[in-house]
C-alpha cells in the first residue's frame, strides 16, 4: 500500500490533499517518496520560515528532550523563563507580558478572552477577508462563509467591515466593542496589505473608545515581512497581539502577547496543559536566535522585493496585480488559480492559493536567490502557457 493509499484509508478527510507524498526536506527544497526535488514556496503554510532541517532547531530539540519534555505551568521553568523574556525583548515595546499556547487559533481564542476580561465589553469588530483560526471564536473573528456557515451560530457579537475602510470601522467601534481584529497583511485573504492610514486609525480609534487593538500577526510572524513583525513597519503599538507558526522553527506553537493597557487577569480563567512546554521553548529560543544571528527579516526585505519586481515583469494578460511585503507575496490572477498551480508542481515548485484567484508564496527565509530565480521562470511558463487553463 503506497502512502497515498495508506493517508486516504484512515485520514479525516477535511483536507484536499495534492497527489504527492513528501517524505524529507532541506532548507528550502523538499522531497516526495519518488525522490522528485521542489522549491517549497508553500513554508508551511508561514511555519517553515527557518526551513526544512534546521540545524540550530533541530540541534535544540534534541537537547532538550534528554532533559525535560512536559512541564505546565503550575510550575516555573528555565527555557520558559529565557523565552518570555526573549519575546518581550523582540515585540512592540507596548507588550509586557505574554501567555504561551500551542497553535494560531489558541493564540487568537486567547486574546479576544483577554479583550473581554479587560474591558468587560463582549462585542469585536474584524475585516472583510480577514482569517483568523478555525476554533469556534476565531472562526466567528473569520470572514470566508466557506469556514462560517457549516459551524453557525457562532459566537455572537462579531461584526465586520471592509478592509482599508476607516470610515467604516469609525462606524464600528461603539462603547460595547472589546477589541478590533485586524491583519497587518491579509494571507488567506489574498496577500492584502494595510495602508498606513487605516493601521494607525484603527489605533487612535481604539484608543479614544477603549477598545483593545488586537494584532493578528500569527503568518506575518518572525520575520516573514522583512521585520520581526509586520506592524514595525507602521509603528503599530497593539494591545494584544496572536503570533505562532515559524514561533518555534515549525514545532506547534503560539502565544498571545499582552500589551500595557490590558490589566491583570484573574488567575485561572484561562490556561493550556501543553502551552509554553520546554520542549517547544527549547526550539522557539533557537528559532529566534537563528532567525537575529543570520539577520532572516533582512534577507525577507531585500529578497522579496526582487522577487516582487521580477514577477512583476512578467507579461501575461492573466496577471491582474503582483503584491506583497518581504517574503510574502501574491500574485492575483484573473481567472481560477487552481490549473497554474498544479502546472507549476509539475516544474517542481511549490506554491499556495490564497482564496479562488491569488497565487501566495511563502518561501522559507532562508531561500536564495538562484531559487527564487528559477521560481519566477516556473511561474513565466505556466502563465504564458495557452494549454492551461
Amino acid at each position: 500500500m503506497t502512502i497515498q493509499e495508506l493517508e486516504t484509508q484512515y485520514t479525516s478527510g477535511l483536507y484536499t490533499k495534492r497527489p504527492i507524498a513528501i517524505i524529507r526536506g532541506n532548507g528550502a527544497h523538499l522531497w516526495d517518496s519518488d525522490e522528485n526535488e521542489y522549491i517549497d514556496c508553500v513554508g508551511g503554510q508561514g511555519a517553515g520560515n527557518l526551513g526544512h532541517a534546521n540545524p540550530a532547531v533541530a540541534a535544540a530539540i534534541a537537547a532538550q528532550a534528554q532533559i525535560l519534555i512536559s512541564c505546565p505551568e503550575m510550575f516555573y521553568n528555565d527555557r520558559r523563563a529565557e523565552l518570555i523574556q526573549k519575546l518581550i525583548g523582540i515585540a512592540p515595546n507596548s507588550i509586557r507580558r505574554v501567555y504561551l499556547c500551542n497553535s494560531g487559533t489558541e493564540a487568537v481564542e486567547a486574546c479576544l478572552k483577554f479583550a473581554r476580561l479587560a474591558t468587560g465589553r463582549k462585542e469585536f469588530v474584524a475585516t472583510m477577508r480577514g482569517f483568523h483560526g478555525r476554533t469556534l471564536g476565531a472562526l466567528s473573528a473569520t470572514w470566508e462563509k466557506k469556514y462560517r456557515e457549516p459551524f453557525e451560530p457562532l459566537v455572537p457579537g462579531f461584526s465586520h467591515v471592509a478592509y482599508n475602510d476607516l470610515a467604516a470601522l469609525d462606524a464600528a467601534i461603539t462603547d460595547r466593542t472589546a477589541g478590533v481584529i485586524l491583519e497587518v497583511v491579509q494571507g488567506e485573504g489574498g496577500v492584502r496589505l494595510g495602508t498606513p492610514e487605516f493601521l494607525l486609525g484603527a489605533q487612535a480609534l481604539c484608543r479614544e473608545r477603549g477598545a483593545m487593538l488586537i494584532l493578528d500577526e500569527v503568518q506575518t510572524g518572525f520575520g516573514r515581512t522583512g521585520r520581526m513583525f509586520a506592524g514595525e513597519h507602521y509603528g503599530l503599538a497593539p494591545d494584544l497581539m496572536s503570533v505562532a507558526k515559524s514561533m518555534a522553527g515549525g514545532l506547534p506553537m503560539g502565544a498571545a502577547l499582552i500589551g500595557e493597557r490590558v490589566g491583570p487577569l484573574p488567575p485561572q480563567t484561562h490556561g493550556s496543559t501543553f502551552g509554553g512546554n520546554p520542549l517547544a521553548c527549547a526550539a522557539s529560543l533557537a528559532a529566534i536566535d537563528y532567525l537575529q544571528s543570520h539577520h532572516l527579516p533582512e534577507h525577507a526585505a531585500e529578497l522579496g522585493a526582487w522577487f516582487a519586481a521580477e514577477l512583476r515583469k512578467i507579461d501575461s494578460p492573466l496577471i491582474r496585480e503582483v503584491r506583497g511585503l518581504g517574503l510574502m507575496v501574491g500574485i492575483e490572477l484573473k481567472q481560477k488559480v487552481t490549473p497554474y498551480l498544479q502546472a507549476l508542481m509539475a516544474k517542481g515548485v511549490l506554491a499556495l492559493p490564497a482564496g479562488l484567484t491569488v497565487m501566495r508564496f511563502l518561501p522559507p527565509l532562508v531561500i536564495e536567490q538562484d531559487d527564487l530565480s528559477r521560481v519566477v521562470n516556473a511561474v513565466r511558463e505556466v502563465l504564458t502557457d495557452d494549454r492551461i487553463a
